[in-house]
């Protein structure tokens, strides 16, 4: 027999609208701006610790992660969706299969894109419109940055379904928490461990990791 939940046993069917918005609208807003701030926290310590080609590479690379977000928020928004809208409808079983089959779309899709891009990054990057000088820091950065493109993308796409199963605040946290670890990392590897865009690289992907771990917990 199908499992089934009364709607009217969901926050969303039983809070007031303006209460709903503010608990869920600005715990999202604060996880897209700090979302934000490990490109910009990479960018401040390369440039203290690297210079003007460390953040050049920074920004050749930078349109495979924009490309990388967009495909998980698709396939995240899409699952969140279909998990809003199957919870209305009480029918629980379904709900499970639906982001269950968006984690295993998002894994896929985020293992396929770091391959593509590892194989294939110096044309890429060429496309990205590196040059000679760029070169050497941009794939330093890159590789180290397309290896961690799952741990992005996972937890990305995980955070929708998060927030529409009713956690706004758990979802914040748990990309805060990568971001809070890219920013004690970054200048510890640039210039303790004087690692350069290698090791902005490195503190950004153990953010994201952390972020991942927590998104799938």
């Amino acid at each position: 027999m199908e499992q089934t939940e009364s709607p009217s046993s969901s926050i969303f069917a039983t809070e007031p609208i303006g209460r709903l918005i503010a608990k869920f609208a600005i715990p999202c807003v604060i996880s897209l701006l700090v979302n934000s701030l490990y490109n910009i926290v990479d960018q401040i310590f390369i440039g203290w610790g690297v210079g003007y080609l460390g953040n050049g590479a920074t920004n050749i690379v930078f349109p495979i992660t924009i490309v990388a977000l967009s495909l998980s928020l698709m396939i995240g928004d899409g699952g969140a969706a279909y998990l809003s809208l199957k919870l209305g409808e009480g029918d629980i079983e379904s709900a499970k299969k639906g982001v269950g089959n968006a984690i295993v779309l998002v894994t896929v899709v985020s293992i396929l894109l770091a391959a593509v891009f590892l194989i294939g990054i110096n044309p890429i990057l060429d496309l990205f419109g590196t040059t000679d000088m760029l070169r050497p820091y941009a794939l330093q950065y890159g590789t180290i940055i397309g290896i961690g493109l799952p741990f992005m993308m996972i937890p990305g796409a995980i955070n929708s379904m998060i927030r529409a199963d009713g956690s706004p605040k758990y979802a914040m946290f748990s990309m805060a928490l990568g971001a809070v670890i890219n920013t004690i990392f970054d200048p510890v590897l640039i210039f303790v461990f004087h690692m350069g865009v290698q090791g902005a690289a490195i503190a950004t992907v153990m953010g994201q990791v952390a972020s991942f771990v927590f998104s799938v917990i």
